[in-house]
C-alpha cells in the first residue's frame, strides 16, 4: 500500500457507523473503544476480544472476500498499510465511503491512533483514556530498562524461508524499547529472507522466535540452540506487533521478560 496516507483526513459519518476491520488489532481496538456493536465485519486472524468472534469473517487480511465486504454495507473501513494489499483497499474505496489508513510504527505511535480513531468514530473521551495508559505504560518500560544491557537479537517470523525484521518495522521498535536491537541493521527490505550463511545468526546475540505469523515451538528453540550455541527463547507475537489497545499490556510483559534474561 505504498504511497498511502495514514491517518489521511476522512469525513465523519452520523450514527448508524458500520465499521469493517482487515486488521486484528484494529478490531480489538474498535471494540476496546466501545465501537464493538458498529463492527459489522472481520478477518479470521481478528479474535480478540472473543465478542468479535462472533462477527461476521470476510476473509484474511491478505485476502479479504470483497463481495462479502460490500454486501456488509460498511461506512467505514479499517486498514493498515503493512497488513493489507493496497488492490484490496482501492476496489473497497468503490463501495466504503471512508477508509482509514492506519501505519504505526513504533509503540508511541499509539497515540496518534487513538487519537484518530476517537474523533473518526466520536468517541475521544475514551480514546484519551487509552492513551493515558498507553503513556503510563511506555514511562514504567522506560523506568524497568534503565541500566540493562542493550544486547542483539535475530527476530525471526517465518521458516522455509527463514525470514526477520528490519529496524524500520514496529516489532523492532517495540524490541528497542526493551534493550533488543534487531539484527541486521540494514536489510534491504522490511521483512528480508535470510540464508544459512547470512552474517545476522553470527552478530546476534540472542534468537527470537516468534509465536506469529509461524508458530514457533519448543523443539524449534532446541534445534536452534543446539545449531547456533547462542541462548534461544520462545515470544509472544502480540507483545511485539500487535499495536493498538494491545500494546498496552504487551510492552508490559514483553518488559517482564526481557528482564528474565538480564545477566
Amino acid at each position: 500500500m505504498e504511497n498511502e496516507t495514514p491517518g489521511a483526513p476522512h469525513r465523519r459519518l452520523k450514527r448508524p457507523l458500520r465499521i469493517a476491520s482487515l486488521v486484528p488489532s484494529l478490531t480489538e481496538l474498535l471494540f476496546a473503544l466501545g465501537l464493538g456493536p458498529q463492527v459489522v465485519a472481520r478477518t479470521g486472524f481478528c479474535i480478540h476480544p472473543r465478542e468479535a468472534r462472533a462477527v461476521p469473517k470476510v476473509g484474511g487480511t491478505k485476502d479479504p472476500d470483497l463481495a462479502m465486504l460490500r454486501s456488509l454495507a460498511p461506512t467505514h473501513l479499517v486498514v493498515n498499510i503493512d497488513e493489507n494489499r493496497r488492490e484490496d483497499v482501492e476496489a473497497a474505496r468503490e463501495f466504503v465511503s471512508n477508509i482509514v489508513v492506519t501505519h504505526p510504527l513504533a509503540p508511541s505511535d499509539n497515540v496518534g491512533l487513538f487519537a484518530t480513531f476517537g474523533e473518526a468514530f466520536d468517541c475521544r473521551e475514551r480514546a484519551n483514556a487509552l492513551i493515558a495508559e498507553l503513556q503510563s505504560a511506555i514511562a514504567g518500560v522506560e523506568d524497568a530498562m534503565r541500566g540493562i544491557a542493550r544486547e542483539r537479537v535475530l527476530y525471526l517470523i517465518w521458516r522455509k524461508p527463514w525470514m526477520t525484521i528490519s529496524r524500520a518495522t514496529y516489532v523492532s521498535a517495540s524490541l528497542a524499547m526493551v534493550g533488543w536491537d534487531s539484527v541486521p541493521a540494514t536489510p534491504g527490505a522490511r521483512y528480508p529472507a535470510i540464508e544459512d550463511t547470512d552474517a545476522a545468526w553470527h552478530d546476534a546475540q540472542r534468537i527470537l522466535l516468534s509465536s506469529e505469523p509461524y508458530a514457533f515451538r519448543e523443539r524449534d528453540v532446541r534445534e536452534m540452540s543446539e545449531r547456533h550455541g547462542k541462548p534461544v527463547a520462545l515470544v509472544d507475537g502480540e507483545w511485539t506487533s500487535w499495536y493498538g489497545v494491545r500494546a498496552i499490556e504487551g510492552l508490559k510483559a514483553l518488559a517482564r521478560f526481557r528482564l528474565t534474561t538480564a545477566p
